[in-house]
């Protein structure tokens, strides 16, 4: 008993001495060069966030305003004298993580939307908000003049409640009719085509394509240097944008759809699809030359014919991407930086109008990002 006893003590002692020394390796703190300073994937550490409005007017009613007379409020009759109202400006939310890169990213959606296109997918993934935060970008969201949170207009304007989700189904090219493409990089869950139709997002004024530029322009001279992220119709928008504003030292379009400005006396034939005619814009060599001085990237996703198509919402962006080869090749000549990605002609199929929303959302990142870095912007 007591040989037992004796054996099972040297090894609760052994088991004692192996701890201690376990404890004292182990608890030993780290020299500055062990200690990791990696942020975890799963968390964002963010220095400052809040929101703002750029641009805008102040309308005037004539009159004097009375307090007591005209201080009772009254949908049906409310007298407007010597009163304000402030509209036609931009709403911006932005973020900027604990170690920012020095240009940020200024993301400005397409028409029909707000900046729920840059946010959380319409099948609940992370969108280029947060993915490019984790990428220690700050990010700046712009809901356009007279659009989403900028809602305030100083003009009227009829807000239709047409039933045509199933148009922009086709002109986004999630599919045909009420279809999805067999290879589209879209969720089939019938929960995320509800949530996509319900970020649909409209005008509260008549769409003004110069209060939309001077609004963004106006961003950039409060933020200074950064990059302008477009989709769809702001494609346009930022080229102009572009020639107003020095502070854009780059330019990253996805599926620009109209508006693209060539140089005087080299503006290409129209290119007709069905159902409408795409025209180039024309503006004088000294504002185009400054769209040569900054690197562009443009992206196309997948669905896009090389001949005419008897569905609309593809032959549409058959224009599109014709006219957009014609820019780059105008821009280039003259001393240019633009890069051209037709996704499926890199073996990326299936892509949407949204590539940044798509199921392959991160592999998308992933290729701007790659070219950020190819351009030294992600410094």
């Amino acid at each position: 008993m007591k040989k037992k006893t004796s054996k099972i003590r040297k090894w609760f002692n052994a088991l004692m001495l192996i701890s201690s020394i376990l404890c004292i390796v182990s608890c030993q703190p780290k020299s500055k060069k062990e200690v990791s300073t990696k942020i975890d994937d799963t968390n964002i550490s963010i220095q400052k966030q809040g929101s703002f409005t750029v641009g805008g007017a102040v309308k005037t009613s004539p009159g004097t305003f009375d307090p007591i007379k005209h201080g009772v409020f009254n949908p049906s009759n409310q007298s407007q004298e010597g009163q304000t109202l402030h509209g036609d400006h931009a709403f911006v939310w932005y973020q900027i993580p604990a170690t920012p890169k020095k240009l940020p990213l200024v993301f400005w959606h397409g028409y029909g939307q707000s900046m729920k296109t840059w946010q959380t997918t319409p099948d609940g993934r992370e969108g280029f908000q947060t993915l490019f935060l984790k990428r220690d970008f700050s990010v700046y969201l712009i809901d356009q003049p007279r659009r989403g949170l900028a809602a305030q207009s100083t003009e009227p304007t009829t807000i239709s409640a047409k039933t045509n989700d199933q148009l922009w189904f086709g002109i986004f090219r999630l599919g045909v009719g009420s279809e999805l493409y067999p290879n589209v990089q879209f969720s089939k869950d019938p929960e995320a085509l509800n949530q996509f139709f319900r970020q649909m997002t409209p005008d509260t004024g008549p769409l003004n394509i110069d209060l939309n530029v001077k609004a963004v322009s106006e961003l950039f001279d409060k933020i200074g240097s950064g990059i302008l992220v477009t989709h769809s119709h702001s494609g346009g928008m930022g080229w102009l944008t572009a020639i107003k504003n020095n502070n854009i030292k780059a330019v990253v379009s996805f599926e620009p759809g109209s508006n693209f400005i060539f140089p005087e006396g080299e503006v290409p034939e129209p290119i007709s699809y069905l159902g409408g005619t795409l025209k180039a814009s024309e503006v004088p060599m000294s504002e185009f030359k400054r769209l040569t001085k900054l690197p562009v990237v443009i992206f196309y996703g997948d669905n896009i014919p090389d001949q005419a198509s008897e569905f609309p919402g593809e032959d549409q962006w058959r224009a599109s991407l014709s006219m957009a080869k014609l820019w780059k090749e105008t821009v280039n000549k003259h001393g240019g930086d633009v890069t051209l990605i037709h996704l499926p002609e890199e073996g990326i199929q299936g892509n949407t109008h949204f590539p940044m929303s798509d199921l392959n959302n991160v592999e998308i990142a992933d290729l701007m990002s790659t070219w950020l870095q190819e351009k030294g912007l992600d410094m």
